[in-house]
């Protein structure tokens, strides 16, 4: 039963987690907190987690009950992402592996979070649907290679979000509180924005322009309140996601669609594909609310697919990749269904 270390830190959050046989052991994390209208610099952000990490790897461990010498693997989240908090993992990663005499695992944090879905719900071969800060994409598994059918042309979805938090000047945490998905609840107005879809594929840039063009004039002149803008946000941007996701089910006859990444916690985005997947008899798999989030977990869970089959990394190939590219990797997943002819 192989058991493995997982350390995530692609953004402003950064975790511990320890997997053992497909169970979570342990999941620990820490966040880079910015006051409401700021973001969060890469340089700050690395030296954060420079900070916590070694802390956060102790406790995970406790939480575990594992001592290093238990450890089958050390796995990272090689990218995409910002580059120092990938460096900064990575280092550590390297340095673990290389001092307790460990396989190096290096994890793409897509990946990361499709498996940990798979691992969770009732969905062995899904159509996935991967939305976050800084990636939004539709993605089916086909020929031994998970394939990304559609995505964002320019912003993801998480980060579009966030940009009008900020203009906002509230806080966006995805736990329940005072954010974009709570004001939404409240707004009565749907204010007519940008709607781009592209085949399978989305462009946020231009509603993203166009809110912070109208926002101030909006809320100057009393045509509508933080409530609306908030609501208009999320019925225009999921809309355009549902929409690309309901034609890649179309196209690929898939029965289960899996929802993953930090923006997937949004319970009206959940409610839309909810009611899109009967209408097409399909079942919505919405990943536990705890692992939507960047964690540990997530890539202990990834990696240790991947030492199962033998994919380990070598030193030299241990390198961080700020961008995802056009296909992401597969792990382990050898011999299984493939999705009907892509």
């Amino acid at each position: 039963m192989p058991t493995v270390l997982g350390l995530e830190g692609s953004a402003n959050k950064v975790g511990a987690g320890v997997v053992r046989d497909g169970a979570v052991l342990s999941n620990c994390r820490a966040t880079y907190v910015t006051p409401p209208g700021q973001g969060f610099a890469p340089g700050p952000t690395g030296r954060h987690h420079r900070a916590v990490l070694l802390g956060l790897v102790r406790a995970a461990l406790r939480e575990a009950g594992v001592e290093p010498r238990d450890l089958d693997g050390v796995a990272f989240t090689k990218g995409p992402g910002m580059g120092s908090p990938l460096a900064v993992v990575a280092a550590v990663a390297r340095t673990l592996a290389q001092l307790w005499g460990l396989p190096l695992l290096a994890v793409n944090h897509c990946v990361g979070h499709i498996e940990m879905g798979r691992l969770l719900g009732p969905a062995p071969d899904p159509l996935v649907l991967y939305v976050s800060g800084g990636n939004t994409q539709v993605i089916a598994y086909s020929r031994r290679r998970y394939r990304i059918l559609g995505e964002t042309l320019d912003v993801a979805v998480g980060n579009c979000i966030d940009r009008l938090a900020r203009l906002l000047q509230i806080p966006n945490a995805p736990s329940p509180g005072y954010n974009v998905e709570q004001l939404a609840k409240r707004g009565r107005r749907l204010i007519p924005l940008p709607y781009v879809v592209k085949g399978l594929d989305v462009s946020f840039s231009g509603l993203l322009s166009h809110l912070q063009a109208v926002t101030p004039k909006l809320l100057d002149s009393g045509e509508a309140t933080p409530e609306d803008l908030c609501f208009s946000l999320q019925e225009t941007a999921f809309a355009m996601l549902a929409e690309v996701t309901e034609r890649a089910l179309a196209l690929t006859r898939a029965r289960h669609l899996l929802l993953v990444g930090g923006v997937a916690c949004n319970h009206r985005l959940q409610e839309m594909l909810q009611t899109m997947c009967r209408a097409r008899g399909a079942e919505l798999c919405p990943t536990d609310d705890r692992y939507c989030i960047d964690n540990g977990a997530m890539i202990a869970q990834a990696g240790w697919q991947m030492l199962r089959v033998g994919q380990v990394t070598e030193l030299s190939q241990s390198g961080i990749t700020q961008r995802s590219g056009g296909t992401v990797l597969q792990v382990g997943r050898g011999g299984e269904r493939l999705p009907s002819d892509l």
